[in-house]
């Protein structure tokens, strides 16, 4: 379900003023050509050490839904001169991945900068994309981590809707900026500038960001802003330049309304009308048409057919000019916010014991990202959170500090709307779009990884030639046929394989094999980072001889030590396990055949090698309905198209997605495996709610298609994939294996960016704890799928 929203109308029909509608149809345009996506990255830590891994879950949003625009996620490390570290790329299933970042153990203590971005967004400014600071400590480097608490900081003053006239009342927002950290405890006052000592009204900073004030000025009268730090730093600012004429627009969000009032002053008669458009995500949620400024009449938009988010009020006269301008939040007293609720707690503070809990089952959540921290250290969320990324940050480019304080429990909602006061919405501007200038796009983003390929014979291209692919993934070989066009070009589209794969290909052709070459090109890039990184609130100080080192970083240089012992008892362990364990012929053929992309937590195996079945069916997706619990095949204008649960899902050939005519003439001879896949799986394109996953018989099942036996005749490229996720482990302290591990001083107690919701039972979370913790900070993060409601929980326990 879209978060498409209703257009409400007020005050007037606009009929007769179809010339003076640009702006809702240069928007309309805007919204339906240029969606804009946007990035939250959920880590596993909040500050590493290097030689550490960085974990983290990525959701990717377009405006406030999960977005289905992208299906790779590019994400880069950079450090403090904007050298470049290492890069990556990672897949994204409805909006959402995971990956990991590993920190070389040379890397010098500092701060580097961790860039998310998709292939649409590097088509639109770069201050969008997500750059988030992260601190790696090395005690090895001869310079330390230290807060910049000495940086001067910048006031900056902005009159409510950016007009400052006459006698009207006006809200001013005071914003604090800084290249280190700005302060929380912080006041100023108003005064003219020609009478210094005499203040006209004083106030109190809300946050280290934004403090708030009013004032009715005089025309003639000049003003300056005074503020002062709990320190004693000082600054003055003047304020704009008082008009003698123009109209203000004055905003209140209420948990029922959003309400505005216009107040005007000496306008001039030329402007026949107003127009007033709201804009939700680009969106036009609101427009009136205001005949006459009355000062006092009050406008009101209701809340119940709003969501949560940034509204955009923008006043027009008769010639589309904009007279004012205003941003603020909608319902901030009121987040429409899905809470798991945590059951069955069974909650340890010894040293290593075991603790676990339930997550109730929530049919419309696929899955969920968790996270459970010792208590004592901070997460990720606390700075920037899921829920300031999707209704804040993901928006607003400027440098806002601790943006998550604005949706927490305890949140200010005054101080919220007072930094919406001094920001505009840079999604676009109503000028250019008005006049016709849209983004420009130069990058169109490809299901999952692309490849073009050229194809030479003699050193000529190849036109309308027929050539073989045969892949090899590590789960067996597939074979692919593609047609040159003219030019000898082709496409391989849709592919989903970690690291790297393999692949021969031989020309259906009478030509020399010798003579044949193929070329290619992948069809995706990362794009270079033009932008100059953020500042940071710390600066590196010389390391001195008998300097202690922090506490939280010698607690990860233990973690890290610690986790090397545990990754190799966990590796000797599944070592033991596969030796000792007989695999059945079906497990087997299931390894050899499907790739980790797919393979479920719930799935259903038929055998068709080592067990036939459905000899004469004529129809296997009919064969499949009544031996799959749920399995429902409709027949639609003579189309069989298979329901789970009531859910379309896929139907996958050799792990490519094909429609479910292109398997109706396929017969059971061909047949080595089919796999029914329930609930989420990694390879699944459009949606997560499983798949018919059909595999022929390739190289390596008997009765094989595909006779390997002449690899002379077969050249071979490799071709770069996904780059893979560093399994996450913990230690298992029922295992005899983990008893002798000296030191357990890990603050991350458990991690899994996928944990999928059981369809007939809780979902279970079970952890160990280290070797003092006493209270866990839960973090778990998804999505209702029916409303695109954000599931979020961040709380401690007990």
């Amino acid at each position: 379900m879209s978060k498409k929203l209703i257009l409400l109308f007020v005050l007037g029909a606009f009929s007769s003023y179809q010339a003076q509608e640009k702006a809702e149809q240069a928007l309309k345009i805007f919204e339906q050509k240029y969606p804009q996506e946007k990035i939250h990255l959920l880590f596993n830590k909040n500050n590493y050490v290097a030689g550490e891994n960085i974990w983290f879950k990525s959701f990717v949003f377009e405006g406030y839904n999960p977005s289905s625009i992208s299906t790779s996620l590019f994400v880069e490390l950079y450090d403090s001169n904007k050298n470049q570290i290492s890069k990556k790329i990672f897949p994204l299933l409805n909006g959402e991945g995971s990956g990991s970042i590993l920190l070389p153990e040379t890397l010098k203590e500092n701060v580097y900068y961790i860039r998310a971005y998709t292939t649409w967004m590097a088509n639109f400014s770069e201050d969008f994309q997500l750059i988030k600071p992260v601190i790696v400590y090395n005690p090895s480097s001869p310079e330390k981590i230290s807060p910049d608490l000495n940086s001067a900081w910048a006031a900056f003053v902005y009159p409510e809707s950016g007009t400052f006239v006459n006698d009207i009342n006006t809200k001013f927002a005071v914003r604090l900026q800084s290249k280190g950290l700005t302060p929380t405890d912080w006041e100023g006052y108003v005064t003219e500038i020609d009478k210094p000592d005499v203040k006209i009204v004083s106030f109190k900073g809300l946050d280290q960001n934004v403090g708030i004030f009013n004032i009715i000025p005089e025309s003639g009268k000049k003003y300056q802003l005074t503020v002062q730090d709990k320190s004693g730093q000082k600054q003055n600012v003047n304020l704009p330049e008082v008009s003698s004429s123009g109209l203000n627009l004055q905003v209140t969000s209420t948990s029922e309304n959003v309400n505005y009032i216009l107040k005007a002053k000496n306008l001039s008669q030329e402007s026949q009308f107003y127009k007033v458009l709201g804009t939700i995500n680009n969106q036009l949620v609101y427009k009136a048409k205001i005949n006459k400024i009355s000062d006092g009449i009050q406008y009101s938009i209701p809340n119940n057919q709003l969501i949560n988010g940034i509204l955009q009020l923008t006043i027009f006269d008769d010639k589309e000019n904009i007279v004012a301008n205003r941003l603020t939040f909608v319902q901030p007293q009121l987040l429409q916010i899905k809470k798991p609720v945590l059951q069955s707690l069974s909650i340890k503070n010894g040293s290593r014991e075991k603790s676990s809990f339930d997550i109730t089952k929530d049919i419309n959540c696929s899955n969920y990202a968790v996270l459970v921290i010792d208590s004592n250290t901070n997460s990720s969320e606390e700075e920037q959170s899921f829920l300031s990324s999707l209704w804040l940050t993901g928006d607003i480019t400027s440098n806002i500090s601790l943006p998550s304080q604005y949706f927490t429990k305890n949140r200010n909602t005054d101080a919220l709307d007072a930094l919406l006061i001094s920001e505009k919405w840079k999604r676009f501007d109503w000028k250019y779009i008005i006049s016709g200038n849209y983004p420009t796009i130069r990058y169109q983003p490809t299901n999952y990884l692309s490849y073009k390929g050229k194809v030479n014979i003699l050193g000529k291209p190849a036109p309308n030639a027929d050539l073989n692919l045969l892949f090899d993934s590590g789960s067996g070989t597939k074979l692919f046929q593609v047609k040159t066009d003219n030019n000898g070009f082709f496409t391989l589209n849709n592919l989903i394989f970690e690291n790297s794969m393999k692949f021969s290909y031989q020309l259906n052709s009478k030509e020399p094999k010798n003579e044949t070459s193929v070329y290619f090109q992948p069809n995706f890039s990362f794009t270079p980072y033009k932008k100059e990184l953020p500042t940071s609130p710390f600066k590196l100080i010389q390391r001195g001889v008998e300097d202690k080192l922090l506490p939280e970083t010698v607690r990860s240089i233990t973690t890290l030590k610690t986790q090397k012992i545990i990754n190799e008892k966990i590796t000797d362990i599944e070592e033991v396990v596969i030796k000792g364990q007989k695999k059945d012929k079906t497990k087997k053929l299931n390894s050899e055949l499907s790739s980790a992309l797919f393979r479920g937590a719930n799935e259903q195996i038929f055998d068709f090698v080592n067990d036939p079945q459905a000899q004469g069916s004529t129809n296997i997706l009919q064969w499949l309905q009544g031996r799959v619990a749920g399995l429902q095949i409709q027949s639609q204008n003579g189309t069989y198209t298979p329901y789970l649960r009531g859910d379309k899902i896929g139907i996958y050939l050799d792990e490519m997605p094909v429609e479910p005519n292109h398997i109706t003439g396929l017969s059971t001879s061909d047949i080595a495996m089919i796999k029914v896949i329930k609930g989420f799986f990694a390879g699944g394109f459009g949606g997560g709610n499983g798949a018919i996953a059909i595999y022929t018989r390739r190289g390596g099942s008997s009765g094989s298609i595909i006779d390997p036996s002449k690899p002379s005749e077969l050249r071979q490229i490799t071709l770069n994939g996904y780059d893979q996720e560093a399994p996450f482990n913990n230690p298992d302290y029922e295992n005899q294996s983990f008893k002798n591990i000296s030191q357990d001083t890990r603050s991350v107690l458990y991690w899994t960016p996928y944990l999928e919701v059981k369809e007939q039972e809780p979902t279970n979370v079970q952890f160990y704890n280290n070797d003092d913790a006493k209270n866990y900070k839960v973090i778990i993060i998804g999505f209702d799928r029916n409303n695109d409601t954000p599931i979020y929980y961040n709380a401690t326990l007990p």
